[in-house]
């Protein structure tokens, strides 16, 4: 190899979150697989997270969504142990992280970005490494290993070396170096970053098994469409907590009238929605405008206005909101 070889992750398994209830000083509750309380982590002069609160229930799939710099990847390597806080509080399956990060990695799995895979041994030898590692029973370890090759669909490629996998396999074979010690908790950051949609798709599928399995997932993700697949989300930006709570619920909140508009200056139109009074926010998407309308405008102040930016609009229509919606509402109709 040419490059040093990364070190080994912590293990891990969790859930979505509530945020009533507990002080930092009273632990997590009954059925909480992590709690955190005013947590939060400075770098000189930077909050990355900042009194983030919230509790994520067992056996729930809970995501942690944002963009770049949102504080998602300081978050997790928090609650892996990784990391520090500077104040606050997260407990990881009762395990108090900040006072004693050692003791929790027994609990977890924790899969970072750039995961400890080792390109020069093949698949198996990954898995054989990694079940030493977390000393699993050698007589536990067939059923184990097989359950792992069929729902990564690595079996056929177990004498492949690590190093000559797509980018999807690689992700999928550290999924399951994650899960060779069947942790309680699963802490993923960006699992499908930089991973083509067939793999994407199939990676959340193998998450929900996880999940139908007892595990907690607590799963980061800058994509607001893969975050929809999440039972409950806490949408974060520049380290602060915008809201949290069902992805559905999240998407019947926004109160007004979401319109897709396709117009022959798609940037002029959004500029000039922007800057009126009767939209509450406006970003592209694609070749198309969504525009949050006041309750009860059916789009009339839309082309009115447009029309009289001497924009064409070629259609309109009226939609769903996404969670992409909600999230470019909640700072601002700032979003692209």
């Amino acid at each position: 190899m040419s490059e040093a070889r990364p070190s080994p992750p912590a293990g891990g398994a969790s859930a979505p979150a509530a945020t009533a209830g507990a002080t930092a000083s009273d632990g997590p509750g009954a059925g909480i697989a992590l709690s955190l309380r005013e947590l939060t982590r400075r770098f000189a002069q930077l909050t990355a997270v900042d009194a983030l609160t919230l509790d994520v229930r067992d056996g729930e799939l809970f995501g942690v969504v944002g963009p770049d710099g949102a504080g998602k990847t300081t978050t997790l390597r928090m609650l892996a142990g990784v990391l520090p806080p500077t104040e606050g509080e997260a407990w990881v399956d009762g395990v108090d992280v900040g006072r004693d990060p050692e003791k929790v990695k027994p609990h977890i799995a924790y899969m970072a970005q750039r995961f400890g895979l080792y390109e020069d041994l093949t698949v198996q030898e990954n898995l054989a490494f990694y079940a030493d590692l977390y000393r699993v029973p050698r007589p536990e370890r067939p059923e184990r290993l097989e359950r792992l090759y069929r729902f990564s669909r690595l079996g056929e490629f177990k004498d492949r070396l690590a190093g000559a996998l797509s980018g999807g396999m690689k992700q999928k074979l550290s999924l399951s170096c994650a899960l060779v010690h069947h942790p309680r908790v699963l802490l993923l950051d960006e699992p499908t970053f930089g991973v083509d949609p067939i793999s994407r798709r199939e990676l959340w599928l193998i998450l929900h098994e996880m999940v139908a399995d007892g595990i907690t997932v607590v799963v980061s993700t800058s994509y607001l469409d893969e975050a929809e697949r999440c039972d409950r989300v806490v949408l974060l930006n520049e380290g602060k907590a915008l809201a949290l709570d069902k992805p559905s619920t999240l998407q019947a909140s926004l109160e007004g009238t979401m319109m897709a508009v396709r117009a022959d200056k798609p940037r002029a139109a959004r500029d000039a929605l922007r800057s009126s009074g009767a939209v509450q926010s406006a970003a592209l998407f694609g070749e198309a405008v969504h525009a949050l309308m006041a309750p009860g405008d059916d789009g009339e102040t839309l082309r009115a206005t447009l029309d009289a930016a001497g924009i064409t609009v070629l259609d309109t229509e009226e939609i769903e909101p996404s969670l992409e919606d909600v999230f470019i509402h909640l700072v601002g109709g700032t979003g692209a």
